[in-house]
């Protein structure tokens, strides 16, 4: 097999593996969704593909492994994460991997987390196991991205969902109360990004206009609804009034200010308050998404409104923005308005770049994400 040839089969086996890594998001918190796939090397037949499973355990590797058994002998191994080198909860992957007899590892990046941070790595070369590193590798980043972040910058990957009306903005009814701009195939969407994350974000204000459930309404998906994290500086009147929200068991965590009364929150066992340091009245976003790590938080959706999207550009912790788009023939403005243009109302202080976009229906998604690499993470 030529090189050209090689590394076209490892790209095409990474995709299968990033795909594999997909199926996990929003399930394996505080561990990331890694993606594995086994192939015979020389016929190039998929032996057996594993994902992290619900709940982080077990890992990607040792999931495929199980799948395959004696097939792994001699097998390749293309996994989206370098596999773990330490004693956890559950036994190094890389021990797991030595032990079925595979012989070469293609990783799609190393992973920063100290316990790991090349160990695992080393310990496949020093074994004889041919290890190549950094296919696809930015693909690779970006799905694991929220692990990334957690251990390097004590935060949760941070995505905002937008709605917006042809004219770019949050669209009001008469009553002056938000209303549906985009159709059914944005609003599922929609849903399949709470699906993907650990936690959803609103605050005070879109929980009283909106009486939102936040949860997951796709069929077959209802068990994947996000933990609700209400960022409010007052009670938001107890679980009585709160309609939506209660009337499910999804766990609710209530951010308040150190110095803000929470006395008549009515809180089920399944719900949480957190407290954390205020600046100008408000919960400080750097000390709540410290909180939401602590408590394994490693994606985060803000979806919101105006008022939270800015807060968070402010704050310099937006990754992602994912904008749904009211169709722009339906505008009644003269010129269509740009979804950059959208973007740059809510999101101005983050240097933001337009990575995809496709059509939903009548509407269109629009997604952006941060255009500053940071300085830790080497191409």
């Amino acid at each position: 097999m030529t090189n050209n040839s090689q590394s076209r089969h490892d790209n095409d086996h990474m995709r299968l593996a990033i795909a594999m890594a997909r199926k996990g998001l929003g399930r394996t918190a505080p561990n990331p969704s890694v993606g594995a796939v086994l192939v015979d090397p020389t016929t190039g037949q998929i032996i057996a593909r594993g994902w992290t499973q619900p709940g982080g355990r077990p890992h990607a590797e040792p999931h495929a492994i199980a799948q395959a058994g004696d097939a792994s002998e001699g097998a390749t191994l293309y996994v989206t994460l370098e596999p773990c080198s330490h004693h956890g909860r559950s036994p190094p992957c890389a021990d797991a991997i030595l032990a079925a007899g595979i012989k070469r590892v293609v990783c799609g990046l190393e992973d920063p987390d100290p316990r790991v941070a090349g160990r695992g790595i080393n310990r496949l070369r020093q074994a004889g196991v041919d290890v190549e590193v950094g296919v696809l590798r930015k693909e690779c980043h970006q799905l694991t991205l929220g692990h990334i972040l957690r251990v390097t910058e004590r935060r949760p990957f941070v995505q905002l969902k937008m709605a917006l009306g042809s004219n770019g903005e949050v669209a009001r009814g008469g009553d002056g109360q938000p209303t549906w701009v985009t159709g059914i195939d944005a609003r599922n969407r929609g849903h399949l990004l709470r699906a993907q994350a650990d936690a959803i974000l609103i605050g005070s204000k879109t929980l009283n206009d909106d009486n939102p459930s936040l949860t997951c309404r796709l069929p077959g998906l209802s068990d994947n609804s996000p933990v609700r994290v209400i960022l409010t500086g007052s009670s938001g009147g107890g679980t009585a009034d709160l309609g939506a929200l209660v009337d499910n068991d999804v766990p609710i965590w209530w951010v308040f200010g150190q110095g803000d009364n929470a006395t008549d929150l009515t809180v089920r066992p399944q719900d949480e308050v957190l407290r954390v340091p205020s600046v100008a009245q408000r919960p400080w976003l750097p000390a709540v998404m410290e909180a939401l790590v602590q408590h394994g938080v490693t994606r985060l959706l803000v979806e919101g409104g105006p008022t939270i999207w800015r807060a968070f550009d402010r704050a310099n912790l937006v990754d992602e923005v994912v904008m749904f788009h009211a169709d722009h023939s339906q505008a009644d403005t003269a010129q269509p308005i740009e979804p950059g243009q959208s973007l740059s109302s809510y999101v101005s202080h983050t240097a933001m770049r337009q990575v995809k976009s496709f059509p939903l229906a009548q509407d269109h998604c629009f997604v952006f994400r941060r255009g500053i690499v940071p300085a830790w993470w080497t191409a």
